[in-house]
This record gives structure tokens, sequence and C-alpha cells, in this order.
């Protein structure tokens, strides 16, 4: 089958609203606010939700886009540098969870999807995606469940893929300057065409609809969880880390900046506090040195157990 990019598109409002709806039931108290926008002077749009001071949720922001223009920006030919020059299309869904709680993790989703024209007409297609899970106080079990849903997700598709698709997530959620992976992983893809049309696009929608089957009960353990200033004065300064990552590496915040992106709609994915202390290290044997020493490294989850 050729690409079918409406019903992408179709695809990823429906997962928008689904999403939504589930985060603002579990968090009990707030919604979410929409804005709708189009990108002055370039081609398309989107609709940015945002959930603020919320129970649950100190922000959360799920973003829907459908971006076109005639010249692909930087940032997506990297690897493709026979397509600059070339005009696209871009859709997809991302989000960014910040909760009040320090014990239950920020988390981290995208499906995504291009399509590009070079000179000589022949359409090149390609979707990219994953989710990705960081605790500041976390527990074995939920990261462990999380690679368990990461797995299940990819098992019909070949039995390469999560083991594949998890490697990816470690190596490009990791911050160089700091020696430390980002958070405790997940899966990522890009530049995904090996299969059909079909079959990538139910991989998509197998990411996708796994969000928050993942997600969604780590929050409901953990929201209600007792925490001091303690937690929450670590919770803010590993933010730090989330805010370097993304406006320093992240590709997503560089496509979006280079294609004349809703800049509001970007930056949502940054948490609404944060600080930095400088040259700051763990107390031996804390709770905090933990997360250094077990999580903020690539591991095989699932070859250990929950009571290990």
């Amino acid at each position: 089958m050729k690409s079918d990019i409406d019903a992408v598109i179709e695809y990823l409002r429906s997962l928008q609203d689904d999403i939504c709806a589930r985060l603002e039931n579990l968090d009990g108290a707030s919604q979410f606010a929409e804005n709708r926008w189009e990108r002055n002077g370039h081609g398309g749009g989107g609709v940015t939700r945002v959930m603020q001071n919320g129970d649950v949720f100190e922000q959360a922001g799920v973003n829907f886009s459908h971006v076109t223009g005639e010249d692909l920006p930087k940032s997506a030919t990297a690897g493709r540098p026979d397509l600059e020059g070339a005009s696209f299309q871009a859709t997809g869904v991302s989000l960014v969870i910040h909760p009040n709680n320090p014990y239950v993790p920020t988390s981290h989703a995208n499906v995504r999807y291009f399509q590009a024209a070079p000179a000589d007409g022949d359409i090149v297609w390609w979707f990219g995606g994953g989710f990705d899970l960081t605790p500041y106080y976390p527990f074995r079990e939920d990261v462990i469940e999380w690679h368990r849903q990461a797995k299940a997700t990819c098992e019909p598709f070949g039995e390469d893929v999560y083991p594949r698709f998890k490697k990816w997530c470690d190596e490009y959620f990791y911050l160089p300057h700091r020696g430390e992976t980002r958070g405790a992983g997940g899966l990522f893809f890009d530049d995904l065409n090996e299969w059909d049309f079909d079959t990538s696009f139910d991989f998509l929608r197998s990411v996708g609809d796994c969000y928050m089957r993942a997600y969604g009960p780590i929050v409901e353990k953990r929201k209600t969880q007792k925490y001091g200033e303690r937690e929450r004065q670590f919770q803010l300064y590993r933010r730090g880390r989330y805010v370097e990552f993304n406006l320093v590496y992240d590709r997503g915040t560089l496509f979006g900046l280079q294609s004349g992106g809703r800049t509001e709609s970007i930056l949502m994915s940054l948490p609404p506090l944060v600080r930095w202390a400088y040259d700051w290290k763990p107390d031996a044997g804390s709770a905090e040195a933990e997360l250094y020493e077990h999580y903020l490294k690539p591991r095989d989850w699932l070859g250990e157990t929950s009571d290990e």
C-alpha cells in the first residue's frame, strides 16, 4: 500500500483525545486548556493542550501538529542528505508529563510521520517515535513493568524489535556532558520504513496505544506517596537535566524551531519549575544516590526481577 497521511492524521488526533481524557481522569481536579494554531507564513498548524496546577500533574502538555513546507529542515535531513531541499509534510503527537509528586516519574512520548517529495517527485516516507521514563525516586518494579509493556508492544513485529529500539532509546536520551542517561529508558525509533506502510503504521499505533497502558498504573500507585521538601528540591534539581537535554540535543525541539513551529507549543515540554546547584552530589547511601548508581545507565531490566 502507498502512504496514507490522512489515515495517520486521523489516528493521531484520536490519540491526543484519548491520552488527554485519561490524564484528566488520573488527575481528577484539572482539565486541559486548548490552543489551535497555524504556522504564519508557512503551511499547517496544530492543537496544543496543556494542563497546569492539577492535583497530580504540575504540568502536562499533549501536542498534535501537521505542518508542511517547501524545504525540509536540517534536523530532519541530518542522516538523509539526499532529501535536502525537498518539500515535506510532518505530523505527530508529542507529550511530556511533569507530576507534582517526586515519586511519580516524569514521562515523555512521541509518535510521528514524515513524508518528503524530492526533486524526482517520488514520495519518501518514514515513521518515528517512542516513549521513555524519567524517575526521581524510582521503584524497581515500576521500571521493570514499564519495559515489559514496551517489549509486549514490540513482540508482534519481531523478536529483535524491542532490544533494538530499547538500545536506541538508551543511546538517544543520553547527556554526554553529564555521562548519564536522562532516565530509565523505554523505546526510541526513527526513519522507520524497513517494513511496508501498513506494518509500519501498525507499529506506530501499537507504540502510541501502549503509552498510557504503561504509564497510568505507575501514576496511580505513586501519586499519594508522602514526600517532603528534600524530595521536592531533588526533583527540581533533576528536572534541570530534562531541560539540558531538550534544549541541547533533542531533534524534535530542533525540528520544531527550525521549521517555524509555534514556540510555546514546542517548549511546553519544559518543566514549570526547575533549579540548578553548583557541583551538587548525592550523599552516599541515600535514595538520591540510588538513582545515580542504578538507574542512569543502560540496564537489561527484563533480565532482572522486582525483588532483586
